[in-house]
């Protein structure tokens, strides 16, 4: 039976040095994976939807773009982002996060400049479909690949680091981006993510990302096998045994594989939909543009700062649960943004869902390396990886759909509480599946 107990370097074979610019030589190496897909994520921010938010309105002002039009490039971006993730899942169990990541910068920079000089509709969805589709598969993907073989005991905290950047991307930049459109154009605004997010990406994955820490000589968490077995869990984390590694075939084989996939494609469908039409949603309610921006800003924050926390819950508790509580915490805040027409309730609105979103990304980044292992986590993600391809892109343009039909957010925000609702559903019945035991051999 495999596991996920780590593999003892060959002493007789050298070991590759850490790379010498890591500069806390005494500590351990997978921090500087961790510190460089923070930085990362951050700069990854630029194509996703509590930024794009920002443009929504003033592209759609200057080219006279429906929502819907504006929407399809969020829908077409995340279908390439899960059709990339299919397509690179073995890559990044084979050759690591590394080069991914470092394309994707190169890629996505590029992706911003085409933005900014984008005149007809079609522009606007290729350049950011390619660019939202790197973002998802090339840095999300590659990150939660990279930190699931680089940690087990700590790998909820570590999670928690690196997707704080993120979420500190989400609520940064669109008040910067909003101070540039006022003083100069949405054109200016995506120039400049332009170079953010090549010094953001492709730089510090190029220095720091590397494969797995056996590549290093090292062992994940920086502890030897058994040191690790005589000391258990990290301090404050729950206790567990060395991880059973699952193969896609044997994943694909259990309830719990199918029930995750469908559950982070709706989570998909209706988050990333919220996330880009909030900020219209509240200025269509009367509520000021700087205002509205603001709540973005809210909730981006809340999510950024709990992080941390769920991270940490999530070494205790097992991730089942806190996708459990996760959904929860959502169609809460779906009943808050159906009525909130006043900036306090749509301030309470960003409260709940910073807290739902704070903890959906540690969760939807442990689900798959909790249950199956890191051996093949790159495999399984990218066999889960067209499910998100059918169902998550809908949800952006079902929303901008309605709205430009109805002039109201209210129809599909509603539906959006069911889909959270039926999600914890499924996570309560994704119970974690054991290996059956190997048949005993016996002697002729």
């Amino acid at each position: 039976m495999a596991s996920d107990r780590p593999e003892r370097p060959d002493p007789a074979r050298p070991s590759p040095a850490v790379p010498a610019v890591w500069p806390f030589r005494g500590s351990y190496y997978g921090w500087s994976i961790v510190i460089s897909a923070a930085i990362a994520s951050f700069a990854s921010a630029t194509m996703f939807g509590p930024v794009l938010a920002v443009f929504v309105r003033p592209i759609g002002d200057e080219l006279g773009w429906t929502r819907a039009t504006i929407s399809l490039a969020f829908t077409t971006g995340s279908f390439a982002g899960s059709v990339f993730s299919a397509a690179i899942g073995v890559l990044l169990d084979r050759r690591g996060a590394r080069a991914p990541m470092v394309v994707s910068g190169m890629l996505i920079a590029g992706c911003m400049l085409g933005l900014a000089a984008m005149t007809q509709p079609w522009h606007f969805w290729a350049f950011f479909g390619v660019g939202r589709g790197v973002a998802i598969a090339g840095i999300q993907s590659g990150i939660a690949v990279a930190i699931a073989n680089w940690f087990i005991y700590k790998r909820g905290r570590a999670t928690a680091f690196a997707g704080v950047g993120l979420r500190a991307g989400q609520a940064t930049l669109p008040l910067v981006i909003h101070a540039i459109i006022v003083a100069y154009s949405w054109r200016h605004a995506y120039a400049t993510l332009a170079g953010m997010s090549f010094l953001g990406i492709t730089v510090p994955s190029a220095l720091f990302i590397r494969r797995r820490p056996e590549d290093l000589g090292l062992y994940p968490d920086g502890r030897e096998p058994d040191a690790e077995a005589a000391a258990g869990a990290a301090p404050g984390a729950r206790p567990r045994p060395a991880e059973e590694s699952w193969t896609l075939r044997e994943a694909m084989r259990t309830r719990a594989l199918w029930l995750i996939m469908f559950g982070v494609a709706f989570v998909g469908f209706a988050q990333t939909a919220v996330n880009l039409h909030a900020i219209a949603n509240f200025q269509d309610r009367g509520i000021s543009a700087g205002l509205s921006v603001s709540v973005t800003t809210i909730f981006a924050t809340i999510s950024s700062v709990t992080s941390l926390g769920w991270g940490f819950l999530l070494e205790r508790l097992h991730v089942r649960y806190g996708a459990i509580i996760v959904n929860l915490l959502y169609v809460v805040a779906m009943v808050f943004i159906v009525i909130a027409d006043t900036y306090p309730l749509a301030v309470l609105f960003g409260i709940m869902f910073g807290l739902a979103q704070g903890g959906w990304t540690i969760a939807q980044r442990l689900l798959f390396a909790d249950y199956y292992g890191r051996r093949s986590i790159g495999a399984i993600r990218g066999f889960a990886a067209p499910v998100q391809a059918v169902i998550s892109p809908l949800g952006p343009l079902l929303a901008g759909l309605v709205r430009d039909r109805t002039g109201s957010y209210a129809a599909v925000f509603t539906v959006f509480a069911v889909v959270f609702a039926l999600v914890s559903m499924a996570m309560l019945l994704a119970t974690p599946p054991k290996k059956p035991a190997a048949a005993p051999t016996t002697s002729p």
